[in-house]
């Protein structure tokens, strides 16, 4: 059993600095049992973030559709796992508006980091949390996880203005403000015909340790991977530029490209 103290050693392992911005995606059983369970996991980064940035995405993809579209920040559940649920109902933490793929902060710049994601027109837009992350200088923290979560890349697709990752017709959402009113928003979906193509974002570990923007370690049980965002995103650009559908299959990336 992992107590607080024993996982803040470990996050500063990691090389993770007090003033870091930093997202996190995760897996509370990868991590193992700890003294006060979830909560204490969120602690402990937020105890040691003394002047950083923590944020979770807490997204809702799952449940929203065209039947189900009344997105309430307050109330609607993260379909993304047990932390992400725990850290939007701190009382410092802010989540953001997207009704399918909102963040929660928490920490220096938290308020204005999450602001806006009620006007995106996509999963991930790049005036966005998602973009922001890019503009931050941030690190996005894979623990217990695989690359396969990871939204950026996602962004990065949109960014890149790859084919068949959207849907042409846009759904319809509505987002309850914090005033109690509530707007329309239409927004674009991900899909693409060959299917999920997250399931084939595990390809870019390799690069990613190879040019050392990725670092691994541990955090309880957990195997952790931490990767410099813009780092990571500016790869991802080149390799898109090279093969758009980079995503479409498994294929392994040459190593000539990186």
């Amino acid at each position: 059993m992992y107590n607080k103290n024993e996982l803040i050693r470990q996050i500063k392992a990691l090389g993770i600095k007090p003033d870091d911005k930093i997202l996190i995606h995760s897996s509370m059983k990868a991590i193992g049992v700890v003294e006060g369970g979830g909560d204490t996991v969120i602690d402990a980064f937020m105890d040691y973030l003394t002047g950083g940035l923590l944020v979770f995405p807490t997204h809702t993809w799952k449940q929203m559709n065209d039947d189900y579209n009344f997105f309430d920040p307050e109330t609607e559940p993260s379909c993304v796992g047990i932390l992400t649920n725990l850290f939007m109902k701190r009382e410092n933490a802010f989540r953001s508006l997207h009704p399918t793929h909102s963040v929660a902060a928490s920490g220096k710049g938290a308020e204005e980091f999450i602001k806006g994601e009620e006007n995106s027109e996509t999963p991930c837009s790049r005036t966005g949390c998602w973009g922001k992350l890019y503009d931050i200088d941030s690190k996005i923290i894979f623990l217990g996880c695989t690359l396969r979560s990871n939204t950026i890349i996602h962004g990065v697709e949109e960014w890149n203005d790859i084919p068949d990752r959207l849907t042409e017709e846009k759904h319809l959402y509505r987002i309850k403000l914090s005033d109690g009113s509530v707007i329309d928003r239409p927004i674009k979906r991900h899909y693409s015909l060959v299917g999920d193509v997250s399931e084939h974002y595990g390809k870019l570990l390799k690069p990613l340790l190879k040019q050392a923007i990725a670092t691994t370690g541990t955090f309880g049980n957990a195997e952790v991977v931490v990767c410099k965002t813009r780092e990571m995103v500016d790869l991802t650009s080149d390799l898109l530029s090279r093969k758009p559908d980079l995503f479409a299959d498994d294929s392994e990336i040459p190593s000539t490209w990186y």
